[in-house]
This record gives C-alpha cells, sequence and structure tokens, in this order.
C-alpha cells in the first residue's frame, strides 16, 4: 500500500500539480496554448523535475527554469514578466505543500498506530489539500495582484528580489529545522519536533508574499498617479500656451481689421493717382502682413494649429530648417490636448537635438502625420548628433503614456544623424470610450 501512495503522490499529484502550476502561469502571462502543449510541457516537467532528490532545493530551481523556458520559448512573453511569474508559480506551489507538508508531520505522529491504510489515505488526502491550497492561492493572485501593464518596467526587480528571499529563506530554515533536530518516541518512530515551528514559519512566509504583492501594486499605483500627474501639469502648461498664443493672434488679427479699410483707401488712392507700382508694393507689404497671420502648418485642427505656430516659429528662428505634412482629422475622438502633449513634448526635443548639432551640419525638422483606417500615425524626424543613442526623458514618457492611453505605441530610431520619432494612436469605431474633445 504504501509504494502505491509513494506512486500517487510523486507522480500523480505531480502531474497534476505542474499542469496546475502551467494553467495559472499562462494566466499570469495572459496567454493560450493548446491543450496538448500544456499535457506535454507538465509531462516533460514531471519527468525533469521528478529526477532530482525529493523535497530538495534543486526541484525547485528546475521547474523555475522549466517555467521560464516555457514561458520565453513557448507562450512568448516579455522574458521581464516571464521570470517574475515563474518565480511567483513556484513560490506559492512551495509555501502550499510546505504548510500542508507540516500538518502532515503533526498530526501522522498521532496516527503511528492506527490501521496502515489510514495512513495512507491520509496522506493522499493531504497531497489533494495542498493542491487545493495552490490553487486558491493563485487564484487570488490572478484577481488582485497582476501587473501586466507595469511588470515591463524598470520596478521589476522591487518585488522580485523579496520574493527569491523568501524562497531561499524558507529552504534553508526548513533545512536547519528538519536536517538537525530530530527526536524519537519510545518506539523509535522519529518524531519532527519542530513541525509547528516550520508551519508558523510557512505560514508568516505565505502571508509576507501576500503582503509584499500588495505594497507592490499600491507602489506602482502610485508610480502611475505621479504620471498622471506630471501629463496634467503639462497640460496645464500646454493650456496656458494656448491660451496666450490665441490671444497675440486675436489682437494682432485685431489690428488689422481695424486698419484695413485705411489700407484699402491707400491703395485706391494711388491707382487714382496713377501710380500703380506703389500699389502693387503696397498690396505685397500687405500680403506679408497676413502671411504674418496665417499658421506655417495647416492641420485641419485649430488647437495644433496655434501650437505648431509658436513651436515652429521658435524652430526658423533659430535656423532649423521646417517641413510639415501633418493632416489630422477634426473633430477628432484623440482629445486636442493629448495631441498637444505628443506634438510639443516632440518638437521641444527635437529643437533640442537640432541646437546641439555642430560642424555645419543640415539642422532640419520634419514632421508628417497621416489617418489610416483606424490608425493615427504621427511621425517626427530631426536632425541628430550623437552616439546613436537619445534619452529617455519625463517629455518621450509623456509622449508613451498618451499612445499607451489610446491603446497605441511609441518607437524611436536613431540612424546617422537621424533620430525618428513614431507615436501610433488608435481610434476606436466607437468613440464613447474616449473622452470628449477639448478646445
Amino acid at each position: 500500500m504504501e509504494n502505491y501512495t509513494d506512486f500517487f503522490n510523486r507522480y500523480v499529484i505531480g502531474m497534476i500539480q505542474m499542469l496546475t502550476g502551467l494553467y495559472f502561469y499562462r494566466r499570469f502571462l495572459q496567454k493560450r496554448e493548446r491543450v496538448s502543449v500544456y499535457l506535454l510541457s507538465a509531462a516533460i516537467g514531471c519527468a525533469v523535475v521528478q529526477a532530482a532528490p525529493v523535497g530538495s532545493i534543486a526541484q525547485y530551481l528546475i521547474y523555475t527554469l522549466l517555467l521560464v523556458i516555457i514561458g520565453i520559448f513557448v507562450c512568448r512573453a516579455d522574458w521581464k514578466s516571464v521570470i517574475l511569474y515563474a518565480v511567483l508559480t513556484v513560490e506559492i506551489m512551495q509555501l502550499s505543500f510546505g504548510i500542508v507538508n507540516s500538518l502532515s508531520g503533526i498530526v501522522q505522529p498521532k496516527l503511528s498506530y492506527a490501521h496502515q491504510h489510514t495512513s495512507a489515505v491520509l496522506s493522499v488526502l493531504l497531497g489533494v489539500v495542498a493542491l487545493v491550497t495552490a490553487i486558491v492561492c493563485y487564484g487570488v493572485v490572478c484577481r488582485y495582484f497582476l501587473y501586466h501593464e507595469t511588470v515591463e518596467k524598470q520596478y521589476l526587480f522591487m518585488i522580485l528580489v523579496p520574493i527569491l528571499m523568501i524562497f531561499f529563506m524558507d529552504e534553508y530554515i526548513g533545512s536547519i529545522i528538519y536536517g538537525n533536530i530530530t527526536v524519537t518516541n519510545a518506539g523509535g518512530v522519529i518524531v519532527k519536533a519542530n513541525d509547528y515551528q516550520m508551519l508558523v514559519i510557512q505560514l508568516f512566509g505565505m502571508a509576507s508574499l501576500f503582503c509584499l504583492m500588495f505594497a507592490y501594486k499600491k507602489l506602482l499605483q502610485n508610480f502611475q498617479l505621479r504620471t498622471e500627474l506630471s501629463l496634467l501639469e503639462q497640460e496645464e502648461s500646454s493650456l496656458n500656451q494656448y491660451v496666450e498664443e490665441a490671444k497675440t493672434r486675436y489682437e494682432k488679427t485685431q489690428s488689422f481689421r481695424h486698419d484695413i479699410k485705411n489700407h484699402m483707401t491707400v491703395v485706391k488712392d494711388l491707382l487714382r493717382n496713377g501710380d500703380p507700382e506703389e500699389a502693387l508694393a503696397y498690396i505685397g507689404d500687405l500680403a506679408e502682413m497676413t502671411e504674418a497671420l496665417s499658421f506655417p502648418c495647416s492641420t485641419g485642427n485649430p488647437v495644433v494649429d496655434i501650437l505648431l505656430g509658436n513651436k515652429l516659429g521658435i524652430a526658423k528662428s533659430t535656423g532649423i530648417d521646417v517641413d510639415c505634412s501633418l493632416i489630422l482629422p477634426y473633430p477628432c475622438p484623440v482629445r486636442d490636448i493629448d495631441f498637444g502633449i505628443i506634438l510639443s513634448n516632440a518638437l521641444d526635443n527635437a529643437v533640442h537635438a537640432c541646437r546641439d548639432v555642430s560642424g555645419g551640419a543640415e539642422k532640419y525638422i520634419r514632421m508628417s502625420g497621416r489617418l489610416q483606417g483606424d490608425f493615427i500615425l504621427l511621425e517626427v524626424e530631426n536632425s541628430f548628433q550623437g552616439k546613436g543613442r537619445a534619452a529617455k526623458g519625463t517629455g518621450l514618457s509623456n509622449i508613451r503614456a498618451v499612445a499607451e492611453k489610446y491603446q497605441g505605441a511609441m518607437s524611436i530610431k536613431t540612424q546617422g544623424n537621424s533620430f525618428l520619432l513614431s507615436v501610433l494612436l488608435v481610434i476606436p469605431r466607437h468613440t464613447e470610450s474616449i473622452p470628449r474633445q477639448i478646445g
């Protein structure tokens, strides 16, 4: 009977354990694979893991490595997510079985004189209880502690390192308690007198794991709020800039409208007096005045026109060659202020990069944008002097945040002395999900 129980716990429960871990690991990564892939992976994993000594740290390390390999080469997930969720999957399984094993160590000595079948059934039930405990913990993680939007950022090691610390400390303490201190009863049966201590340690380990994930989630929410605050501050700055630019253009327009009658009178008098050349020269001066009131780039969006008028005017005044072929839909589900954040940061970075160009090299900014189906593609290319890399500051972070807000993406590319920023925005067919237009 004991041989059957050992076979059941090692291979049947082991196979179910492997399948359970793979299933929730896939949910953590938000990936889907065919059932045959999971069965094959679980069978291979179970065979490899069982080759290691039972209960040794080597088993857990092999299990973690297998999950990492499956996550990268089978699920094709991001390596940072793969490492985090592989360690988390193994750690939860380790603590769940450790807790139940400690309970088993407490209960089994009291049943040492019971019928052999009772002890065997109890051993099987404890294996099932451990598996159910792991499933419950996995479910809690799936519901409350996944980090799909933030795990790819630089904060990964803030949670990975403490989880690894819990993992190795649990193994170290277990080896000390179970490896060095054992006693036997009058019948010569080994009694693990420290099972109570180990049970408390493992319970605190599981609690620490969830407290760590809760604290990390709150920390990420704080980082997200800081990003949103930065965007709001830039929105306020952009709005103030729009207002000032609009006031300036309004005053110039009012002044021109006030003087237009006088200008027309002058032209008429010149024509009546037979001086057409003077009249043409005067009309040329008026054309220059009207040109100053027009926008250097007409996108179809009045708010964006005001922004570009200011930014491109600054670029031209510093000797930068500017070319703009940007056409935007209006009205558009993308908020004007979000267009402003993208374009103002992109142009500020472009102007700054052009100013750093030396040696008589060409200084230019080329801006383009077009609507393609449900997508808007914005591109800003500028001359660039560097070693093939560009600094990723707050400006690019804000651009990326806006792109992600519209389920899009941002990419940068440097080639020689050219820097290209591309921003893709998704325009949904049902625009109710996007905030209403401002401006």
